[in-house]
């Protein structure tokens, strides 16, 4: 019979492969060659890291993780060894626009201006990039956008090179891989240098890897305020942060940018699809059936307010970046306990928005290019 030694936090498993395979449940981080004496399959997250010192002499055959990010796999020693890996491309990208746009309003709010106002630099215009681009777009802001991979196969027009997106942006997103080496590597690649380039009032949001940015380089810059702020979900050395630079950051949460309810449903079902297709298993089209809703599904708005206050009541309905950073300035050793037992989070698309007032058609217009949904 199969066996599948999978990490016991991914939401919607249990039972699933159960008719078709012996199912061993452990926390991610505990997963070791002993518990993979047996296992022909793994389904873990990122806590898991999947190298020769976990894998060698075990009969592993396949490797899903149900995560967008797979660094925590070394992925030329699977591919040297026929063990087969997938990730989960996608899986979370609207859970973490919606991290970055409920940022982006706190940011506003609490700094005094209009998003319209200003230019967002994003690095790393994949499948999260593009999402928050176009919401950026629809709250009137100008966009810079640097993908260098992308500009080599698609162009270099509408991209711009690195420097000119750091010395521009008054805001700027990572949404980058974390890579060690080649031309695009981006191991560290935010440091001092990068920092010496950026406006002096430029926001910083990470919400991909902690690594990407010199954590010293980045404390340096906001003690002598190069920049305005940094809103972190993501650190060097996960899950022992640096509790300094949580004090420092304007916003710091658990490394939960994608976990919406929605994102953790899509990365499980793309795991199991995978293993279900890689083992022959009638599961190729399995979706979780009993995701929560939303506590309050229906968010009522005044459409002839301006559209930026329309936006911020939409998107603060369904998620307040501040709760979280909140959970974890008073619990900062709890980070992984923060994450296991992270609450119902539900995107855009769960909710219908009700427009009261004059100008239903011009705000309906406005909200369905971020997702929702209208009455």
């Amino acid at each position: 019979m199969l066996r599948v030694v999978a990490d016991d936090k991914i939401p919607f498993l249990q039972g699933v492969l159960e008719p078709y395979a012996e199912v061993i449940y452990m926390p991610g981080n505990r997963i070791d060659r002993k518990s993979l004496a047996k296992a022909d399959a793994m389904i873990i997250r990122t806590r898991t890291r999947c190298d020769a010192s976990l894998l060698e002499g075990t009969p592993v055959k396949f490797i899903a993780t149900a995560t967008i990010g797979f660094d925590h796999i070394d992925t030329e020693y699977c591919d040297n060894n026929q063990i087969a890996w997938r990730n989960a491309p996608g899986c979370n990208s609207s859970s973490v626009m919606q991290y970055i746009a409920s940022a982006l309003m706190k940011i506003s709010y609490d700094a005094g201006f209009k998003l319209a106002e200003k230019t967002i630099g994003i690095i790393g215009v994949g499948n999260v990039g593009k999402k928050v681009e176009n919401f950026a777009r629809t709250a009137g802001m100008k966009v810079l956008l640097n993908d260098p991979p992308r500009a080599r196969t698609e162009g270099p027009e509408g991209f711009s090179d690195l420097e000119s997106v750091l010395a521009g942006s008054d805001i700027i997103t990572l949404h980058v891989p974390l890579t060690f080496d080649g031309i695009d590597k981006t191991y560290h690649f935010i440091a001092e240098d990068a920092f010496s380039i950026m406006k002096k009032d430029c926001w910083l949001i990470n919400s991909s890897r902690g690594e990407v940015i010199d954590t010293a380089s980045l404390k340096k810059a906001l003690l002598s305020e190069l920049i305005s702020g940094a809103v972190l979900d993501v650190w060097e050395n996960e899950p022992s942060i640096d509790t300094e630079l949580l004090d420092m950051a304007f916003l710091g949460t658990p490394h939960i940018a994608g976990y919406s309810t929605d994102g953790k449903a899509n990365g499980t079902a793309a795991a199991v699809r995978e293993l279900s297709k890689f083992f022959n298993l009638p599961l190729t089209r399995w979706y979780p059936e009993d995701i929560p809703p939303p506590a309050y599904p229906v968010i009522r708005i005044n459409a002839n307010d301006d559209n930026e206050n329309i936006l911020r009541k939409a998107v603060n309905h369904t998620y307040k970046i501040a709760e979280d950073d909140i959970k974890l300035r008073l619990r900062p050793a709890d980070f992984e306990k923060l994450r296991g037992e992270y609450p119902v989070r539900r995107e855009f698309q769960a909710y219908t928005i009700l427009l009261e007032g004059d100008y239903k058609t011009v705000a309906g217009e406005f909200l369905k290019k971020t997702g929702f949904n209208l009455i």
